[in-house]
């Protein structure tokens, strides 16, 4: 009798399931259509991606290289169209290559670059940080103290590790300003960081020590 119903049970239970194949037939071909494209779809992006990669890589590579001062002008427009790519490895690396080698001197065309890194290049946070302290170390020696702030209030605002470094270059500005105060101020701000970079406070401590004590 058990053996009976269960038999019964089994062949119901398979009817139920043939039925609803049978209903949904259309709902179930087109949920598989579409994981097999998305997965499709997902894979060649993949595979696109490391393809271009690997473009950039290697014409950063043979640009660099390659590079002479009869190749100048070449390699330079090859370097900004790496930059222009957004890529997060290549280019700022193409960009550092450019500033290594005084390939372009004009500062507002190097700052425009820098912008095209650090505002639509997709960068880990850390990293990001570095480049917006590069720029302001890039401009540090003609720029306006506004300017100068500007450029760095994104990290002197923040918790990044290299907010220690932004301090020091405004406090070491101010001091080649010879505006001891502000210098102080800034100095004093990297002591009071409660995890500051440990070289820059130990530089601050002496300057402060040994130029700004009253």
């Amino acid at each position: 009798m058990d053996e009976d119903v269960s038999i019964i049970n089994s062949n119901t239970r398979n009817e139920k399931i043939r039925n609803f194949l049978v209903e949904n037939k259309k709902k179930l071909i087109s949920a598989i259509l579409i994981l097999v494209i998305f997965l499709g779809s997902a894979y060649s992006f993949d595979k696109y991606k490391t393809n271009q990669k690997k473009q950039i890589s290697n014409k950063f590579n043979l640009i660099t290289l390659t590079h002479s001062e009869n190749t100048k002008d070449r390699t330079v427009k090859s370097l900004v169209e790496i930059i222009n790519e957004q890529d997060p490895t290549y280019s700022p690396l193409s960009l550092y290559f450019i500033i290594d080698n005084k390939l372009i001197i004009d500062q507002d065309e190097i700052n425009s670059l820098f912008d095209v890194i650090i505002k639509k290049t997709s960068l880990d946070e850390e990293i990001k940080n570095l480049i917006i302290y590069k720029k302001a170390l890039f401009n540090a020696d003609q720029a306006q103290e506004g300017d100068l702030l500007n450029i760095l209030n994104p990290l002197i605002n923040s918790r990044s590790v290299w907010k220690s470094h932004a301090l020091y270059l405004m406090a070491e500005y101010f001091y080649a300003k010879d505006q001891k105060q502000k210098s102080k101020e800034f100095f004093n701000q990297i002591i009071s960081l409660e995890i500051p970079n440990s070289d820059i406070r130990l530089q601050a401590e002496k300057r402060l020590n040994r130029d700004l004590s009253e």
